[in-house]
């Protein structure tokens, strides 16, 4: 790259998400003389967990998707708005889609998930996907046409009851009109199937007051663009089944979205391997964080509150390993979970609290506002969130 950087080489983090994000920012602050390059290909940092509120616009796109060189401005980072290819772990160089070569010092690699498929039939063809900003004006013209329908066939179908999936499945509860239903698939015996008893109770209260038709056991085995093939897996021999529908969204699971170049032993089952202090196995100078990472001694369940700690460890460990000093391990602190159920809803597990309700919504709505990665950006939310929201949206 053009840029004189020391003879060590920059540290360069991969991926902008929550994980990547948070490294470059506290690496920034602890040490603002570290050369630092990110390399993500979109333009705007999206805090996936509150999209679902710019679906029913009760927040607007800078409110959760702000622009990168925003959110850098001034703090010394290095932005390419690129998407790497393969890393060379030899030669200690990045390779973009664009042919551009960077050299590193240290790497970060932070580049997220990506929609699992399971290749089953027609899903990839048919079914929308709900964790970018693109994901929300396409689910806006289904919510549209199953509202403006005349014939029989006003049905959504979402699968995967996990939190994404129940989240949308109550936002989209509160959109459509009278009539439309709205269908929510899961594989496994309950809805969030990884979550807290109490916020599964309270799913399952939310999901039979709105009207949304519930199939727990049951796998998807084939996708058209105007029909799901379902089967009941708890019973033995039972026949496949047709859930008709005018929009499908695919929520039933992700898979790690890796570059090419890592050592095939660095792996497990498609994740990168780390020790405990997230560097790769048998990589002394890289570094895994978020959804792609896997410590087999301290598993933990990938969400966004466990890549932000993975990022604000990655820099400490980042600037211990440029020092000489000792690198700290990793310790999940859970902060517990919040899950919107609606417009005005939630329920929360957490923040030595056990509660649903309006009062959860609003705490939701404040915890996340104060893990915002621009204060001013936060402060500037909290200001238009105090404005009045007048409820149903019309599409």
């Amino acid at each position: 790259m053009a840029e004189d950087f020391q003879n060590s080489g920059p540290v360069v983090v991969i991926g902008g998400g929550f994980a990547g994000l948070t490294t470059v920012l506290s690496l920034s602050r602890s040490r603002p003389s570290t050369p630092i390059v990110l390399i993500e290909p979109r333009n705007r940092f999206v805090f996936v967990p509150l999209l679902y509120e710019l679906l029913s616009e009760e927040l607007q796109l800078w409110e959760i998707a702000p622009f990168y060189r925003i959110l850098l401005a001034g703090k010394g980072i290095v932005l390419v708005e690129d998407f790497v290819e393969r890393i060379d772990i030899n030669t200690r160089q990045v390779f973009t889609s664009s042919c551009e070569v960077i050299d590193y010092g240290q790497l970060v690699i932070a580049t997220g998930s990506t929609p699992d498929f399971y290749g089953i039939s027609g899903v990839k063809q048919n079914a929308l996907s709900f964790n970018q900003v693109k994901d929300v004006q396409k689910l806006k013209d289904v919510i549209f046409k199953l509202n403006n329908l005349s014939q029989d066939n006003k049905s959504l179908v979402i699968v995967g009851a996990g939190a994404t999936g129940v989240e949308l499945a109550c936002k989209i509860a509160d959109l459509v009109q009278e009539g439309i239903t709205v269908n929510l698939i899961e594989v496994g015996a309950r809805v969030l199937p990884k979550g807290q008893s109490f916020n599964q109770e309270q799913v399952e209260r939310v999901l039979n007051k709105k009207g949304i038709k519930l199939f727990l056991n049951t796998s998807v085995e084939a996708v058209t663009s105007n029909s799901v093939h379902i089967k009941n897996i708890s019973e033995e021999g039972s026949d496949i089944s047709l859930i008709p529908h005018a929009g499908l969204i695919w929520t039933a699971g992700v898979k790690p979205l890796v570059p090419l170049g890592i050592p095939s032993e660095c792996f497990c089952d498609s994740k990168v391997l780390i020790d405990s202090y997230l560097k790769v196995n048998s990589l002394d100078n890289v570094f895994a964080v978020g959804d792609i990472s896997c410590d087999l001694e301290n598993p933990c369940i990938p969400s966004a509150q466990l890549a932000m700690q993975h990022g604000e460890l990655a820099s400490q460990n980042l600037v211990a390993f440029l020092e000489g000093r000792p690198l700290k391990p990793f310790v999940f602190n859970d902060r517990g979970e919040m899950l919107s159920l609606g417009i005005g809803d939630a329920t929360i597990t957490g923040l030595g609290l056990t509660m649903s309700g309006s009062l959860a919504f609003k705490l939701r709505r404040m915890a996340y506002l104060s893990k915002m990665p621009n204060l001013s950006l936060s402060i500037r939310s909290a200001g238009a969130w105090l404005l009045p929201f007048n409820g149903k949206k019309s599409f």
